[in-house]
């Protein structure tokens, strides 16, 4: 009689056993995940800031496979306390993404990130700066910055394009200028110069005289720096955002008086509300802004166009008052 084998008695496995593809720690997963996206520098050097400061004190020594949604609700609660709401919401997203990699990769079964409860952020209207608030910005900055403040105030172009600006891109004789490119800082690198954040960003802006004359009497009086930028440093190098805000538009801001949350996209708000005050329709303003879609520029400046009511029984009244005085002229004939 032959004997059939028996079957092996199942080895028990502990509630807290962990797969080993799982025991990697998050920090050692993490880094290995973050040096094979395809970042922009500006978003891997912020990536690495989240990550450093916010995750890896709370999960970077742990097993992947340890943490639980409430370890992460627990986490996101624990942030919320110190954090903006939109804070928070980015550096889960950061979290949640190196979850979802190593699910892919088969680390985990699920991502515990899943099922989080952010904070909830609140949207703060914009509020524009007053043109007497602007006039006040672009009198009390160093002479050599003015300018600066007005191409802000009058292109609404960002921060890092002004300091990235070259003089190439400056078209005097058709008063525009061409914004593809901005100075971008990050820490343990020289500034350089690299392409907008998004497409959309890359935009050639018509210039109104106030700004070409800035321009103008600014080259003249200052000169240019290194591969021909027009708002440099002192040394003629790049100027770091950091040291630009803390050396010149911080100081500027209170000299003016003004709240010292005021920053310099501040400006640029300015600008888009001057195009809506003027009757420039959402796509137009979503083109001189850089916005991606037409949803950011609503999201963001909805509250400024005139009231649908108003402008609807304006249309109407425009078009049936003259009909109706035209059917009254003909009455008295």
């Amino acid at each position: 009689m032959i004997a059939l084998p028996t079957a092996a008695k199942p080895t028990a496995i502990s509630p807290i056993a962990l797969p080993t593809a799982g025991r990697v720690t998050f920090h050692e997963y993490a880094e290995k995940w973050r040096a094979i996206q395809v970042h922009r520098p500006t978003t891997q050097a912020h990536t690495e800031t989240m990550l450093r400061r916010h995750a890896y004190p709370y999960f970077g020594d742990r097993p992947i496979a340890s943490i639980l949604p409430s370890d992460v609700q627990a986490w996101v609660k624990g942030l919320s306390g110190t954090l903006a709401a939109s804070t928070v919401g980015v550096a889960h997203g950061i979290v949640s993404g190196i979850f979802r990699s190593a699910v892919k990769d088969r680390r985990l079964i699920a991502n515990p990130c899943e099922s989080t409860k952010l904070p909830r952020a609140d949207i703060a209207k914009v509020v524009p700066l007053s043109t007497e608030s602007v006039n006040l910005i672009i009198e009390s900055a160093p002479a050599r910055w003015q300018a600066m403040m007005t191409l802000g105030a009058g292109t609404g172009m960002r921060n890092g394009e002004c300091l990235g600006l070259t003089v190439d891109r400056v078209d005097f004789l058709r008063r525009t200028v061409t914004v593809d490119q901005q100075l971008v800082t990050v820490a343990r690198r020289e500034p350089f110069l690299a392409p907008p954040k998004t497409a959309a960003s890359v935009r050639t802006i018509p210039m109104p005289q106030v700004v070409v004359d800035a321009l103008s009497a600014h080259i003249a009086t200052h000169g240019l720096g290194l591969g021909g930028l027009l708002f440099p440093g002192d040394d003629g190098q790049p100027m770091r955002r950091q040291v630009f805000s803390g050396r010149v538009w911080r100081p500027t801001i209170t000299i003016s008086k003004l709240p010292k949350g005021t920053v310099f996209h501040d400006l640029c708000h300015y600008y888009a509300s001057l195009l809506i005050l003027h009757g420039e329709s959402i796509k137009t303003v979503q083109a001189r802004m850089g916005h991606a879609s037409a949803v950011e520029t609503l999201d963001t400046y909805s509250h400024m166009f005139p009231e649908s009511e108003d402008t609807t029984r304006a249309a109407i009244d425009d078009v049936l008052g003259r009909v109706a005085d035209s059917v009254r002229t003909s009455s008295r004939s």
